[in-house]
């Protein structure tokens, strides 16, 4: 499951849409802030915590570095991460530094997951409005079908590859530490932004807050 739940998750939300073609943004919107809150509390209940079991001084660094790291790729990808996608020009060619960087942010993801089976369902519900709205955004856009298709299909199996690079190799686990904090930064990042992204003007309704708790009460049961 570890493996089928993220990639199901992306390919899911690319037949959906494709076959529904969705033009309102408010339903995504508030998948989007359930899956960040969740996101955002099985980091903090599951992930952080463990990281510094080990009272590792550097740890901190890491995250940090994982934060920055991320708002470096999010300069490739405009916000693809958190399903910020805008624009109404024509797309021809494969966008390669959105794809390269969207690939990156994905086998990260897939790292920690090996450890922590919850994780897993956590990104799937991250990725599932991201397919969705990155499929509808490259539809409009006029991307070539084949190319969508190599885009997403790739996509989808990037957090897998992720996983099973770190249950291959042991020396990853040795860095596991580390690489798990940098994870944390970047999760922390792209789920605080996608909670507040999901309002307009960073206004909060009752049924944006409404998801985020039931995402935080969700998480806290895993």
């Amino acid at each position: 499951m570890n493996y089928l739940l993220p990639l199901l998750s992306v390919i899911i939300g690319y037949l959906i849409a494709l076959s529904i073609k969705p033009k309102g943004k408010q339903n995504l919107k508030l998948l989007l802030a359930f899956s960040g809150s969740f996101l955002l509390s099985l980091t903090v209940l599951h992930l952080l915590p463990e990281v510094y079991e080990g009272h590792n001084p550097k740890v901190g660094i890491f995250i940090m570095a994982g934060i920055l790291f991320q708002i470096i790729l999010e300069f490739f990808s405009k916000g693809a991460e958190h399903g910020h996608v805008h624009g109404h020009d024509k797309i021809e060619q494969m966008p390669w530094l959105l794809f390269v960087s969207l690939c990156i942010h994905a086998l990260l993801e897939g790292f920690p997951v090996g450890h922590h089976h919850d994780l897993a369902i956590g990104i799937a519900i991250h990725h599932l409005p991201i397919a969705i709205i990155l499929t509808t955004f490259f539809l409009n856009a006029g991307l070539n079908k084949t190319a969508l298709l190599l885009f997403m299909m790739t996509f989808a199996l990037m957090t897998p590859l992720g996983t099973l690079l770190s249950d291959s190799f042991p020396l990853l686990n040795v860095y596991y530490t580390e690489i798990t904090a940098v994870v944390i930064g970047i999760l922390f990042h792209i789920s605080s932004t996608i909670i507040f992204e999901s309002s307009e003007g960073h206004k909060f309704n009752i049924a944006k807050v409404s998801m985020i708790i039931l995402g935080i009460i969700l998480a806290s049961f895993l």
